[in-house]
């Protein structure tokens, strides 16, 4: 293994890489990582030597407090490759705000810049070839803070952990998906942590998504905690309704997720003249657009899946099925993205980082 230093962050590479080991058109989303991760912890109140360094497992106390009171925060990034080779990150600076602003909520003391920025361009130097070429291929980028100080006593801790790992990944829904309005479970609360990608978010979610999946369903859209009134997020993604030719999605809130997908389709709507409308929006308006043929289209907005489509929603046990109009917006935004992110067209916008 050797060591060298890039800027801030200091080099242990490996010896030998695992690549051959891969078979990339047999990929589960998340279950493979590259040849390095990155790790920076925090003691002493601050962060201290900066590392990439081969990918492999820690040695944790089971009394650090992330186990006990839930201190995690992650994010999700993707890197692309284009025809040339060429690798490209898509609007980083949105992933770094975000995750900053998650620790905060948390607790968490935010992560430097220039720390962050120096891992990403670092490890995606490395493990370029992990990058696969291809639409619908990318390298998940997954950066975390978790709490590490030994104890149990309720209160933040001290010490942390930050750490980003990268994982090939293929397209994550490869069909349109079912989903059951929530009239029970709620994602999130007024006053609590649903705009931060806390990982107890997700955990939360697991349980009322479970019982959804045995009804037949793939997924949930949330409604609001207190009444089930409004419609706020589809799965783990942001959500986009299509009432005629306006497109209409929730505001965001300390309820609801600002995502990096959700702004994105909400700049090419305005380039491309599509009429926007970021308001709530009842369960009983969409109940009623979907019998007076009004309702033309739904879909989910994220990193994972870009943009998911879905196909029928069920609310009160009546199923209301959807067709996909020719000119649909789901298919439009999702060619209209992913051509920026593989650089297929100009970017307008300046969303795209090249990683040199």
């Amino acid at each position: 293994m050797t060591t060298q230093e890039s800027s801030s962050v200091i080099v242990n590479k490996v010896e030998k890489s695992r690549i051959s080991e891969v078979d990339f058109d047999n990929l589960t989303f998340g279950n493979i990582f590259s040849d390095h991760m990155f790790e920076c912890d925090y003691k002493d109140g601050k962060w201290q030597e900066p590392t990439v360094k081969p990918y492999g497992l820690l040695t944790i106390s089971p009394g650090a407090k992330v186990f006990h009171y839930g201190q995690a925060v992650f994010e999700g990034m993707k890197a692309y490759k284009d025809d040339a080779g060429d690798v490209f990150l898509f609007r980083p600076e949105k992933n770094f705000e975000r995750i900053n602003k998650s620790s905060k909520r948390l607790a968490i003391p935010e992560f430097p810049k220039d720390y962050f920025f120096d891992a990403l361009h670092k490890l995606l130097q490395l493990d370029k070839d992990w990058v696969q070429p291809g639409l619908g291929n990318s390298l998940y980028l997954r950066p975390f803070a978790m709490a590490t100080q030994v104890g149990v006593s309720a209160s933040p801790a001290n010490e942390y952990k930050f750490m980003i790992l990268m994982s090939p990944v293929q397209a994550y829904y490869t069909k349109d998906v079912k989903v059951v309005i929530a009239q029970e479970y709620s994602r999130s609360a007024d006053g609590g942590v649903g705009a931060a990608k806390a990982a107890g978010n997700y955990g939360a979610q697991f349980y009322p998504t479970n019982l959804a999946k045995e009804q037949g369903y793939d997924q949930i859209i949330w409604t609001d905690s207190n009444e089930h009134k409004y419609l706020e997020e589809a799965g783990t993604m942001n959500v986009f309704f299509r009432i005629n030719d306006t497109l209409i999605t929730a505001p965001t809130s300390d309820r609801i997720l600002d995502g990096v997908t959700r702004d994105s389709v909400l700049a090419l709507a305005k380039r491309d003249g599509i009429t926007v409308d970021v308001r709530k929006l009842t369960v009983d308006e969409l109940v009623a657009a979907a019998k007076d043929g009004s309702l033309k289209e739904i879909f989910g907005s994220g990193t994972a899946a870009v943009i998911s489509p879905v196909c029928s929603f069920n609310y009160n046990n009546v199923d209301y099925a959807l067709t996909k109009p020719e000119d649909s917006y789901s298919t439009k935004f999702k060619k209209e993205l992913m051509d920026i992110q593989y650089n297929k067209s100009e970017d307008p916008f300046g969303w795209r980082v090249k990683i040199k």
